[in-house]
């Protein structure tokens, strides 16, 4: 049992009569109570950040109201214990302040005293926690760019999407390209979550056989089938209390999903062979490379499930959506490569930087990752630069030369990478660069380059 958070003050006191007077006293100044005659277990029913106060008498039989304390603080030292002493006990009430109650209330004490001390804690109380969460949104924001870097405005949304909802109970459904980062943010919602202290099992659906996906998932016990001598906990069941991360959703049989959706609706397992149903409490975040909603249309995929699942969807940008974030993220793999090897770190020249600009990444972050490592280890920096789609790109070539000539390739380096992105115009072209748009004019004649000649079609140079 855990104590709600809409009670606002535990009131613990053996004596029943004083406890209802007290209890009276309390409700009738408009606050939540739970009046308790024992304070053994209490410590164990309160959350951590429980945004109440403990009212306890001190002398009382089994657990008495020090021992309380030092039971409470050692949960959360800035959770407020007011403790109640009978007349005399001043020796006591000394030790208890140094113990670290919040204050003490010698019997027979006025009514007023009582609420008044009581709503100086609660104030207290909501002090601390409103500067807890404050530190923590903090830690975890400093967490979350460390994790995720770039400063896109892809990424900047992916981060405040994650922020919002690491914090809920949602199911997840991750979608983005193969290497573009799933586990890395199925791993932040759930570090970021409540449920951080509990596990985090990550299973690949599309690498598990046919012939073991359900005992892998869902457990068995003995005599399920041939060669199952003893019983078997499945992923899901050993995730409880924590989150579940199933990627390649996708490569899911149809039979398989309809049991995946009626554990999703009812929160409880079944172990193959088994009759018991153990219940859940998981959070399970599904990431997929492929349109669920096409592969539901062709009867590859199962709607019901596409709908259960799509109510909390991440888009990951691929990695040639996301502009400069490339040079950041390449420096990044690149020092921490450097500092495993302990080798001195390099920094990019100005044609290398060009050729990572120009580069579609169809590998997204896993092949840039690679790439750093090479460039750490001293290795050429030569990229494969096939387009998205498979088909291969224009040729990408490290520029020697002088100064001024490198300066030349990467102005237009740049140039050619913003002409590849969707641009509607020549104007949000010139806007995209930075610069005028008479000025785009002129480079792109220098450069031999054409607003028409791009994947925009035949837009209006002049619009």
């Amino acid at each position: 049992m855990t104590i709600d958070n809409r009670i606002e003050v535990v009131l613990i006191d053996d004596d029943p009569h004083l406890r209802q007077a007290l209890s009276q006293t309390l409700d009738l100044a408009g606050l939540k109570i739970l009046p308790l005659a024992e304070a053994k277990g209490v410590a164990a029913q309160l959350p951590r950040d429980w945004p109440g106060v403990v009212v306890s008498d001190i002398r009382m039989p089994g657990m008495d109201g020090l021992e309380l304390l030092g039971e409470l603080h050692a949960q959360d030292p800035e959770l407020p214990v007011l403790l109640i002493t009978g007349h005399g006990d001043v020796p006591l009430a000394v030790q208890a302040m140094r113990a670290g109650a919040y204050d003490f209330l010698e019997k027979p004490f006025a009514s007023d005293h009582l609420l008044d001390s009581v709503r100086r804690a609660l104030a207290l109380r909501r002090l601390v926690l409103d500067n807890r969460s404050l530190r923590l949104a903090l830690s975890d924001r400093h967490e979350l760019s460390a994790r995720l870097v770039g400063q896109s405005t892809p990424m900047l949304r992916l981060r405040e999407q994650i922020g919002a909802l690491a914090a809920t109970r949602a199911d997840v459904l991750i979608l983005g390209e193969t290497g573009a980062g799933k586990e890395v943010v199925a791993r932040a919602l759930h570090d970021l979550s409540g449920r951080r202290n509990g596990p985090f099992v990550a299973i690949n659906a599309g690498a598990l056989a046919e012939s073991v996906v359900e005992s892998e998932l869902f457990g068995h016990e003995p005599g399920a089938f041939t060669g199952a001598q003893k019983r078997r906990i499945g992923k899901f069941e050993f995730a409880n209390g924590g989150t579940l991360f199933l990627d390649e959703i996708e490569s899911m049989s149809l039979d398989v999903q309809v049991k995946l959706l009626r554990l999703l609706q009812e929160r409880m397992v079944e172990r193959l062979g088994g009759n018991q149903q153990i219940p859940l409490d998981i959070r399970v975040i599904a990431a997929t490379k492929e349109d669920l909603r096409q592969a539901a249309d062709q009867g590859r995929f199962r709607a019901d499930l596409y709908y259960r699942l799509n109510v909390a969807p991440l888009r990951i940008p691929p990695l040639r959506e996301r502009g400069e974030d490339a040079l950041m993220l390449f420096q990044h793999f690149a020092d921490e490569a450097s500092a495993r090897h302990g080798l001195p770190p390099h920094q990019l020249q100005p044609a290398q930087r060009a050729l990572l600009l120009r580069h579609s990444w169809p590998g997204n972050v896993r092949e840039l990752q690679n790439a750093a490592e090479r460039f750490a280890l001293g290795l050429e920096l030569a990229l494969d630069n096939a387009a998205p789609d498979g088909s291969p790109g224009a040729p990408v070539e490290v520029v020697s030369g002088g100064l001024s000539e490198q300066v030349e390739n990467f102005e237009k380096t740049l140039i050619a990478a913003e002409l590849a992105r969707p641009h509607s115009s020549v104007r949000s072209l010139a806007e995209a660069l930075g610069i005028p748009r008479k000025t785009l004019h002129d480079k792109l004649r220098k450069h031999g380059l054409n607003f028409g000649d791009s994947n925009h079609g035949s837009a209006d140079e002049s619009d």
